[in-house]
């Protein structure tokens, strides 16, 4: 089978590592790829909104199935495009359309469908205006929640501790254009107290199977300290995601979710992240994501035991039911290694070296000259470790994040320890 693989951050290296180690792989390629990527299949240099580039590679190379990484390529359209071209209609995609994606594309869109579905999330409303949102301001609890309507990098989201802040906030967003036109609509949404975790399926529409849950790290500073990123590590599995309250989420979000896409009429094969919160036992959705997280990607391609291609495959062709996925035991830890100034300004260009390590080692945002390996990024590198604890774990890819060095390299230094003493 020959395979397309669309992205080039940490979440495509993890998954072309995982979808390489599949006997059913006779050719991967990833575009565009990264040099680690590159160790794995063949960078193709076409950009992931290039929808007629991409299209005439697959027609000419006989691409078999596209797997999408990035949100961007599924809210613009690659499905939709793919599907309505007959000549590409032997080429399986799995992501979903352009009004699945709509789950991520738009944080207004996924939390009228929640409540319209009966799905647990928080209570929220929606602002174009800025008057209108900071006179709603007034009258709320805080903390306060700030979401930018559409895809924002993963840094749309703003907890504001007061009124006047989330104020200041509504009017960055809506009037200064901070986030561009994601932020031309605002949530102001109530402030959930728990802990947060992320769960992920793949579905074909009216069947699904659950991959490996993992928990990821947002904020940039230690004891989650300082703004939003990215994800600066995760770990997989999660201590308090035990059976009883994995069956929650399965029979309070996943099932609704699938039911509700599928009453719908909205045609979904692909990837469903669920951004949850555990408040005293019950799980709450924060956020969908039409795709696989980055850096939890990471740790779950490391736990799961089954062969993904099969599983891709049948996502694409509708055919999932009865088929499930094997986790390995072990703890999987991701430390995203970042650019200094990052999610800021950040500097790019700079010369990294990685040493032997027994653990994978992924590019997240790296680029080769010549024989150099230079930073190309906010997030550069996502180092890993794997253990039967947990603290073996986090030992083991804080050993890995040792051989990973260049000039500004930072990187939190407490991820997966706030769960080894976990207590509910």
């Amino acid at each position: 089978m020959k395979i397309l693989l669309v992205g080039s951050g940490g979440r495509e290296h993890a998954m072309a590592w995982k979808i390489r180690q599949s006997p059913l792989c006779d050719a991967l390629y990833v575009a565009p790829g990264n040099p680690g990527t590159a160790l794995l299949g063949i960078n193709i240099p076409l950009k992931v909104t290039d929808f007629v580039a991409l299209g005439k590679f697959c027609e000419g190379e006989k691409i078999d199935l596209v797997v999408v990484g990035p949100e961007a390529p599924l809210v613009e359209g690659i499905r939709d495009y793919f599907e309505s071209n007959p000549s590409l209609s032997h080429v399986g995609i799995v992501g979903p359309g352009k009004l699945g994606a709509q789950l991520e594309g738009s944080k207004d869109f996924s939390k009228a469908f929640m409540n319209r579905h009966g799905i647990p999330t928080a209570a929220a409303s929606t602002f174009s205006d800025s008057a209108s949102a900071v006179s709603y301001v007034e009258k709320c609890k805080t903390p306060i929640v700030i979401k930018a309507d559409g895809l924002a990098a993963g840094k749309g989201v703003i907890i504001t501790s007061s009124r006047e802040e989330a104020s200041i906030t509504v009017k960055e967003m809506l009037d200064d254009k901070r986030f561009g036109d994601a932020g031309s609509k605002v949530l102001i949404e109530d402030f959930l107290t728990g802990t947060e975790l992320s769960v992920f399926v793949l579905t074909d529409g009216a069947h699904y199977v659950i991959l490996p849950e993992a928990k990821d790290y947002k904020r940039i500073g230690d004891d989650d300290q300082g703004p939003n990123t990215g994800g600066m590590g995760a770990v997989s599995p999660v201590v308090f995601a035990d059976a009883d309250f994995m069956k929650k989420v399965e029979q309070k979000i996943i099932a609704p979710t699938i039911r509700g896409l599928k009453e719908e009429n909205i045609s979904y094969r692909g990837f469903i992240f669920f951004g949850l919160i555990n408040v005293s036992g019950e799980p709450y959705v924060i956020e969908y994501n039409a795709r696989m997280g980055d850096p939890e990607t990471q740790s779950v391609m490391l736990r799961l035991k089954s062969d993904l291609v099969p599983l891709l495959q049948a996502t694409a062709k509708g055919t999932l039911k009865d088929m499930h996925a094997e986790f390995q035991k072990q703890f999987a830890v991701t430390i995203s290694m970042v650019a200094e100034g990052y999610p800021g300004n950040y500097k790019k260009g700079t010369e990294i070296t990685i040493g032997a390590s027994q653990s994978p080692v992924f590019h997240a945002g790296t680029r080769q000259e010549g024989s150099r390996l230079l930073s190309d990024g906010g997030r550069v590198i996502s180092a890993t470790g794997m253990g039967e604890s947990l603290q073996g774990a986090i030992q083991q890819a804080y050993e890995t994040v040792s051989l990973v060095n260049w000039d500004g390299v930072y990187f939190r230094k407490d991820i997966g320890k706030d769960l080894l003493n976990w207590k509910n």
